[in-house]
């Protein structure tokens, strides 16, 4: 197929497209009985066409009011929420970083191998400071 006979039929496919859209009737598709938004609302929220919908739209209503009670507060976040009481103590404990000492032997460096004598070192396990989860460490470092 030529690319003339392919811009040929999408464009016809186009313009068929655009008049079956143009033919369509806003009255016949979108008819509204003269009512306004409002009145739709009212309608599809209060339930006047049908009661068991308005049963079914009170009940869901009312779940969603319910009281929130300690049962249904988590437990587990307890610790994480701020309160004064908890407000100037620490809840993330620093975990411990051991210094290590590292000996090093006499040796000879550069180009000129110049004797360097042993020497001692110190230095952290851990490049960063590490932090525990609240409630994970309570002894203080």
């Amino acid at each position: 197929m030529s690319l003339r006979i392919w811009i040929e039929t999408i464009t016809v496919a186009l313009i068929a497209a655009a008049m079956t859209g143009c033919a369509t009737n806003t009255e016949e598709l979108l008819s509204h009985d003269g009512s306004t938004m409002m009145d739709v609302w009212n309608q599809q929220t209060s339930g006047t066409q049908n009661g068991q919908a308005a049963l079914q739209l009170l009940d869901a209503r009312q779940a969603l009011r319910r009281p929130l009670t300690e049962s249904l507060v988590p437990s587990s976040k307890t610790p994480y929420t701020r309160t004064a009481q908890n407000e100037i103590q620490r809840q993330f404990h620093r975990l411990p970083n051991p210094d290590l000492v590292m000996y090093v032997f006499p040796h000879r460096a550069g180009s000129e191998a110049v004797p360097v004598p042993g020497y001692s070192t110190v230095f952290s396990l851990h490049q960063r400071v590490q932090y525990a989860m609240p409630g994970e460490r309570l002894e203080d470092y």
